[in-house]
């Protein structure tokens, strides 16, 4: 009798994210492709095969209007207008007239070159292409939907729904009227409840742009009929300066080299330093905010203290705390090297009294006092170029080359949580790379104990390093969590860390070999939770908590060590 073995989904989910890998690097070799035709086709396949949770109705008839959302924040406005998308390396567009237009949720600079080219540069390597290119795949199936639903088959023609469409599309201002009835023709293209489009139509409202949502759907389906009925098709190219440079770390050594210049500059390469991954605020905070607060708040009610610091609004609170921080040894670096990771630096010799929340061991020398680094969150892949040009020693042309006396590095992040919902605390035990046999573990400094009888649940156990939050399939998850794995998160940076450090400090001996590493990360979504993944919408102030609470651990640690 013969043996057949079933696959399951997660190994069929598997092998659509090692094909979707595999061909976006044949593509980007190859130079150019065409998302809608032969050379786009395996793509497609794969991602439709994969239905990534945060895409969801992606492989059905209906249009997804959430994943609609999530990409087109990740990409530049206008994109969906541009027939050819061009992917450079940074090549002086700066310079040029051209404005850049930089996405809400991607720190990339792209270019609108003229009504049909949009450029976008790619600074942070592998992992933004990876992301580019699966939005990219995501919209132009979602716009070849709409050309199916409007297109009547075997002609040039269109449905009725189609032209009210456009003739929304060409009036300059709508009524409420107008407005209700178009969206009630672009439900039925879309495939979707009126109600909902009305909610997806508030959503996309700017008061620049009242009318977005109906102007990005009908752009969406122009370009998928002109595909369709003239066979011009859209294409992405990658310029040839951009497939040169991309994995020579040319911007991560840039970046290192300005901050080792700093730092010398200021008398600070031999005074023992703390890297700290983070955003641009926490770190300051918790040194500062609660002593420089201390009328406007008098109470010890340091959340409420950091809930007022996050808001975009109170900028005078935040300035206040700034330059008390700048009085008190912080430096800045805004980054100018294409990395868009900026950094502070924080000199606690030269803090005043009473002007930090923390202190240090009495007796310590200038010299043994330390300095801590900052470091905004990279990118993917970005990580290991922008850490391993870091470690590097500096090469100063009187001395030679100059080690780094690197105490501590400490990784703080958002992660999609794989039990326990947003805002909990993951605390890792070893990174795992998906697609990979690659696995790093490591002895971390913190610990679920640090972290107990604050209201969040803490989870220890291995994370996995997937190369696109955007390609999450629940079924690989699953087996993930359950197998004896025991994963229980999922992010895009430590294992790129963790390589960085161990082949500094155990393979170049750049840094001490006992360099301590600390990583924690806080709950962003629940991939395989429904209404749980990143595309149901941002944290608010639910990561005001965890962002500060792993902020302080790290501190209290870097203060008694």
């Amino acid at each position: 009798m013969k043996n057949t073995r079933v696959t399951t989904r997660a190994q069929e989910s598997t092998n659509a994210i090692e094909r979707l890998y595999i061909t976006m690097r044949h593509l980007f070799n190859r130079g150019f492709y065409k998302p809608m035709g032969v050379s786009g086709e395996t793509l497609r396949n794969a991602l439709l095969q994969l239905r990534p949770e945060i895409y969801g109705s992606i492989a059905e008839e209906k249009a997804e209007l959430d994943g609609l959302v999530y990409v087109l924040e990740r990409l530049p406005e206008g994109i969906e207008q541009c027939r050819y998308i061009n992917l450079t390396s940074d090549e002086g567009y700066g310079k040029a007239h051209f404005a850049p237009i930089i996405p809400p949720k991607r720190r990339r600079n792209c270019y609108r070159i003229d009504d049909e080219q949009m450029n976008i540069e790619i600074t942070r390597g592998r992992s933004d292409i990876y992301d580019i290119l699966t939005h990219l795949t995501f919209l132009f199936i979602e716009s070849h939907k709409i050309c199916k639903h409007v297109l009547i088959e075997d002609t040039a023609e269109t449905i009725r729904d189609w032209g009210k469409l456009e003739a929304a599309f060409k009036k300059k201002k709508l009524t409420l009227a107008d407005r209700e009835v178009a969206l009630i023709h672009t439900s039925n293209i879309l495939n979707r409840p009126f109600e909902e489009v009305l909610e997806y139509h508030k959503k996309f409202a700017t008061k620049a742009e009242p009318e977005k949502f109906l102007h990005i759907i009908y752009w969406m389906g122009k370009l998928a009929i002109e595909e369709e009925v003239t066979g011009n098709k859209r294409a992405i190219t990658f310029t040839s300066m951009l497939r040169e440079r991309l994995g020579h770390h040319i911007h991560g050594e840039r970046w290192a080299n300005t901050i080792k210049e700093v730092l010398a500059k200021n008398d600070l390469l031999s005074r023992p330093i703390h890297i700290i991954s983070a955003n641009m605020h926490s770190v300051m905070n918790s040194l500062f905010a609660k002593k420089a607060l201390a009328k406007e708040y008098p109470k010890d009610g340091s959340l409420e203290i950091y809930k007022a610091l996050s808001s975009h609004e109170n900028h005078l609170l935040q300035k206040k705390v700034r330059d008390v921080a700048r009085k008190n040894g912080m430096i800045t670096i805004d980054d100018e090297t294409g990395t868009n990771i900026d950094v502070q630096i924080f000199d606690l010799a030269k803090i005043g009294d009473d002007a930090c929340c923390y202190d240090l061991p009495k007796g310590l020398s200038k010299e043994e006092k330390p300095v801590i680094f900052v470091m905004d969150y990279a990118f993917g892949e970005q990580a290991y170029e922008t850490i391993d040009e870091l470690l590097k020693p500096y090469k100063s042309k009187e001395k030679g080359d100059i080690f780094l006396d690197v105490a501590s590095i400490s990784i703080m992040g958002k992660a999609g949580i794989l039990e326990g919902g947003k805002g909990d605390l993951m605390i890792p035990s070893a990174h795992i790379f998906e697609g990979t046999s690659d696995n790093y573990p490591f002895k971390n400094e913190l610990c679920a104990k640090d972290f107990q009888g604050h209201g969040l649940e803490v989870f220890e156990g291995a994370m996995v390093t997937v190369l696109g939050t955007s390609l999450q399939n629940r079924d690989i998850l699953k087996f993930f969590h359950k197998s004896t794995w025991n994963v229980i998160g999922l992010e895009m940076e430590g294992v790129h860390y963790q390589k960085a450090i161990q082949s500094a400090s155990k393979i170049r001996k750049s840094i001490r070999g006992d360099v301590k590493v600390r990583y924690a990360y806080y709950a962003s979504d629940n991939p395989l939770e429904t209404g749980g993944t990143l595309a149901s919408g941002g944290l608010g102030t639910t990561g005001v908590k965890p962002t500060y609470l792993i902020t302080d651990r790290i501190l209290e640690q870097i203060f008694n060590s």
